[in-house]
């Protein structure tokens, strides 16, 4: 079993106006198997927990732990985070020009796997990933996220996570952008991935629509760089029927 542990975690963001706090004791363990959901409110600080977490430089722990398998994650530079099984799904992949798709996933299993995947069943892997994803064979020679659709990116991070295996995965709004069917292949892919590695997930999502597909274990709420509430997939429900006013002031501004 593989065990995320991140305790009292306090993260700040640079900025024109220099040094911003931005979470303020996080406390959150995600172990093998389990999906935990993070909701909350635009600035809340959900996109930086994932940052900080994935080793973003923009993003400066200012104090906590985070460990992984009881190792420091916080020593590690961002390569070595991915190959000790953290995986980041961004919400706006970036692009890579001249990198073709194929060539940027066996780059990725070989640095991540230490060592090059045998050709002949990694072809075969890469082209079932895709066919269960919906994605055209062309798309494999494409440069990375060049031109590519909103849901085209997407399934394309999650192309990346089934094939690269990892203990944890980090998905931030991977909903965001998605129709409804593109939200149903993506969710079904993270599944898959799930029931065939016992993966761990930390789904970061403003909506419950995608919880429809993906059931979380666990929902926890964030305001203000803190974790206010915890539950089941009830609170999420809850979320969608009342929204997020009861965490806050009544004359707050929408981003909190």
């Amino acid at each position: 079993m593989s065990v995320l542990e991140i305790r009292d975690l306090h993260v700040s963001v640079t900025t024109d106006d220099g040094e911003t706090p931005i979470l303020n004791g996080i406390d959150l363990t995600v172990r093998t198997g389990e999906t935990h959901a993070i909701m909350g409110p635009n600035g809340s600080g959900k996109s930086t927990l994932a940052y900080a977490i994935a080793g973003h430089p923009k993003y400066t722990v200012t104090k906590g732990s985070i460990t992984l398998d009881g190792e420091d994650v916080l020593e590690m530079a961002v390569d070595e985070r991915a190959r000790a099984g953290l995986f980041l799904a961004m919400q706006y992949p970036v692009e890579i020009p001249g990198v073709t798709v194929t060539n940027f996933l066996r780059t990725a299993k070989t640095a991540v796997d230490g060592e090059a995947p045998a050709i002949r069943q990694w072809t075969k892997d890469v082209k079932e990933s895709m066919k269960k994803l919906r994605m055209e064979p062309r798309f494999a020679q494409r440069n990375v996220n060049e031109s590519f659709s909103g849901g085209e990116k997407k399934r394309h991070e999650i192309l990346q996570l089934e094939l690269l295996k990892p203990k944890v995965a980090v998905l931030d709004e991977t909903d965001s952008g998605l129709d409804v069917d593109a939200l149903k292949i993506v969710s079904e892919g993270v599944n898959r991935a799930q029931a065939e590695t016992d993966l761990g997930v930390l789904l970061i999502t403003h909506y419950t629509r995608i919880l429809r597909y993906i059931k979380p274990d666990f929902v926890h709420v964030i305001v203000k760089g803190k974790i206010v509430e915890e539950g089941g997939p009830e609170l999420a429900q809850r979320l969608e029927d009342e929204g997020y006013d009861r965490f806050l002031p009544a004359d707050a501004p929408i981003e909190a």
